[in-house]
């Protein structure tokens, strides 16, 4: 600085000097210093328009890719669910038209029966009694012929009326009697046909239900195959759902877990070592979640031999022969193993005790070393939650294979949404570095703004010499 300064004796016109050959030089590169910030500045908004389409252009390939398999995962999953309605149909129908010949003979028999019943119960009218030919034949005589025996007609008639008034009233109560007891023999059979059509009844009710349940399921297998934008929100959400749902149960079922490890840690130090280590680990700890691990893939592996999950294709297309013998030797091994820890788990109620009593020994309380009356309470329920969580993290199969399947779409929307930002941020980038090297060039052009006021006076005079020549001509 010294020397720049010195250039004249004089230290301000030495500064003075050196701004003016630097605003000489940078008024005489001014056209090369614009073209070179304008090229760095378009060569900077044309990358970053290029990174953010190529941004734009994968999001675009992976909301595809998204897309494609969340619609596989709802025509799976809906599959799935028409295959489960379509066998309890089949298990309706099945069980119906097995016993549809035994209905259908049922019910003839008993539609028999009424018809015989009800033939035999119909009200015969009964014979014309005599004395109404008598009365005709009395009609007919002649009267001077007929006086005489008049008398003795009608006493006849009489009698006979009373006597065949006997006789009807006789048949009738006879008839009826027998007409009740056909209607009451009836009864049973219509009865039973009553109950038989309520059956049947139900039966189609249910079918129509169900019915309508896999048209519903159809139409939403169809939407789902045609790809219409309802369906995909629908899956969406529905996957959202799930991913959150099934994370909160794996949370409950690793909760689980840590209950079982400490279950049988601290017995399992007396089994193994417990000042052993592998790889800085404690060997006991190692065992005991080792021991766990192998619970829940026995777990899985049972759940996937009943075809309640589908995580593994292999184990789902054995044969059925092979596959029920998978499921009793994993079930088998999952009961040792639950074995196992109830008698770790009692086994750790015991190191207790015997570590309450020697502690209350070395403090010379003797009476505390004497069992309480009711620590089997507390051992048969370490024994129990010993036994029972490996079956319940048997059940870790079915959230864990809902977690697999919505992560894939979770992940897809949330790399989306990645790639959406930077697209954005690549696009304001881009915009950013072009209007700065219009600021930059404005800022080259502040210091020269003495030779850039007097180039515009002189351009302006040149103008206005030329319009007055024209002016003259």
């Amino acid at each position: 600085m010294s020397f720049m300064l010195g250039i004249t004796p004089w230290p301000v016109a030495s500064a003075l000097l050196w701004i003016i050959l630097i605003v000489a030089a940078l008024y005489l590169i001014r056209s090369t210093a614009h073209k070179a910030i304008q090229a760095a500045a378009h060569g900077l908004h044309r990358s970053f328009k290029i990174a953010s389409k190529a941004v734009s252009g994968s999001e675009a390939n992976l909301a595809v890719r998204n897309r494609d398999v969340l619609l596989a995962a709802g025509r799976e999953a809906k599959e799935r669910i028409i295959e489960r309605e379509f066998d309890r149909i089949n298990a309706t129908v099945r069980k119906d038209l097995a016993n549809y010949s035994g209905l259908h003979r049922s019910l003839s028999e008993s539609i028999g029966r009424i018809e015989k019943d009800h033939q035999e119960a119909v009200d015969v009218p009964p014979d014309p009694p005599g004395w109404v030919r008598a009365v005709e034949a009395v009609a007919e005589m002649d009267a001077k012929e007929g006086r005489a025996h008049i008398g003795s007609i009608l006493s006849d008639i009489h009698k006979s009326l009373i006597k065949a008034h006997k006789e009807a009233m006789t048949a009738y109560h006879e008839a009826s009697t027998k007409r009740h007891k056909l209607l009451r023999i009836m009864r049973p059979e219509w009865r039973k046909i009553q109950q038989t059509l309520a059956q049947v009844g139900k039966n189609v009710d249910s079918l129509l239900s169900r019915s309508v349940t896999i048209d519903r399921l159809m139409q939403e297998y169809e939407d789902i195959v045609h790809g219409h934008d309802r369906a995909i929100s629908v899956l969406s959400s529905s996957s959202l759902v799930n991913f959150f749902v099934s994370a909160f149960v794996l949370c409950i079922a690793i909760g689980g877990a840590t209950i079982n490890f400490s279950l049988i840690a601290r017995p399992m130090a007396e089994m193994v070592g417990g000042t052993s280590e592998i790889g800085g680990f404690r060997t006991a700890d190692i065992a005991a979640l080792v021991i766990i691990l192998v619970e829940i893939s026995m777990g899985l592996f049972l759940m996937e031999s009943l075809r309640i999950t589908r995580l593994f294709p292999v184990i789902g297309a054995l044969p059925d022969k092979t596959r029920v013998r998978m499921i009793g030797i994993t079930f088998t091994i999952l009961f040792l193993l639950a074995t196992v820890e109830a008698g770790l788990a009692y086994m750790r109620e015991v190191l207790l005790h015997d570590e309450l009593a020697t502690s209350a020994l070395l403090r010379g309380d003797i009476g505390a070393t004497a069992t309480g009356e009711y620590m089997w309470i507390t051992t048969a329920a370490q024994m129990g939650m010993g036994f029972i969580l490996p079956f319940a993290l048997t059940f870790v199969a079915i959230p864990l294979e809902t977690f697999v399947h919505s992560l894939r779409t979770v992940v897809g929307l949330m790399a989306i949404s990645f790639l959406r930002v930077v697209s954005l941020a690549f696009r304001l980038l881009a915009n950013i570095f072009l209007y700065l090297g219009v600021l930059f060039r404005q800022l080259y052009d502040v210091p020269l703004f003495v030779p850039l006021w007097l180039e515009e006076r002189m351009a302006r005079k040149t103008e206005g010499d030329v319009m007055t020549r024209r002016a003259r001509l």
